[in-house]
Parts: C-alpha cells; sequence; structure tokens
C-alpha cells in the first residue's frame, strides 16, 4: 500500500491576501468563500496566515478597527511542510506544533493547505489517529 502525501489531500485552492489588506477585507473573504483562514503573501514568499479566531480573539474582542492591517493579527514565521512528506508526519508535526492548519510548499513555493479536517478523513493507520488526538488537547 502506498503511503499518503500532503500532495494527495492538500487544498489547491488558496486564499491570499498582501500584507496591505485589512481586517474587514480579509473576513469579508472568509464570509464570501466560506473559509477560516487567509494566507498572507509578500511577492511569492508566505509571510504569514490569519485565521477567523484570530481575527476575533485578537482584533473584534479588544474593539480594533475594521481598517488596521491584517498582519497586525496574523501569525507570522509559519511552519510548512512539503507536498512530497507523509500524511503520518505531517499529522505528528502538527500535534507537536498544536496546528490546526499546514501550509504546503513545492519548491519553496506555497501550493496548497492541510487542515486537521483532511487529517481526520484521510488518517490512514494508529499512528495518525495517535497525533490527531493531541492537536486539540489543552496544553500543560
Amino acid at each position: 500500500m502506498t503511503q499518503l502525501t500532503l500532495r494527495d489531500i492538500m487544498t489547491r485552492d488558496l486564499t491570499t491576501v498582501d500584507g496591505g489588506a485589512t481586517l474587514k477585507e480579509v473576513a469579508t473573504l472568509m464570509r464570501e468563500q466560506d473559509i477560516g483562514n487567509v494566507l498572507i503573501m509578500d511577492g511569492e514568499r508566505l509571510a504569514g496566515i490569519v485565521t477567523d479566531r484570530d481575527i476575533v480573539i485578537r482584533a473584534v474582542a479588544y474593539g480594533h478597527d475594521l481598517g488596521s492591517a491584517i498582519t497586525d493579527y496574523a501569525s507570522d514565521n509559519v511552519f510548512t511542510m512539503d507536498a512530497s512528506s507523509s500524511v503520518q508526519d505531517a499529522a505528528q508535526e502538527m500535534s507537536n506544533r498544536q496546528l490546526r492548519r499546514l501550509p504546503i510548499t513545492e519548491d519553496g513555493k506555497v501550493v496548497g493547505i492541510v487542515a486537521l479536517a483532511d487529517l481526520a478523513t484521510n488518517a490512514t493507520g494508529r499512528a495518525d489517529e495517535q497525533a490527531l488526538q493531541g492537536i486539540s488537547q489543552p496544553t500543560g
């Protein structure tokens, strides 16, 4: 049996914005596309990722201006994995790092994203299931 790679399960339809996008613009994109994350790009380089939760917890909860730059609320130094990596390795890394979304690269360029739900749907073995269990667990 062939081992699944991230290329096999990743979502290729990415929603991206540049760093000049505002909270309102990104939130509107999320609503229109029914998605929970947007990648922040600096040209072809991944500069960050912002989730619907980031917008609520880091901005709305504090009453910040919806015209604020999205980069103020995005996570930077985003961990990525290569498209040829195994699903099992990705599940383990996501568990170790407490990630729910993982941008996927090929030749240094972002080509997809894998969400926790993608791993859960495509988990093929016990190791994947064990790794997934740790992702949503509260840390000590």
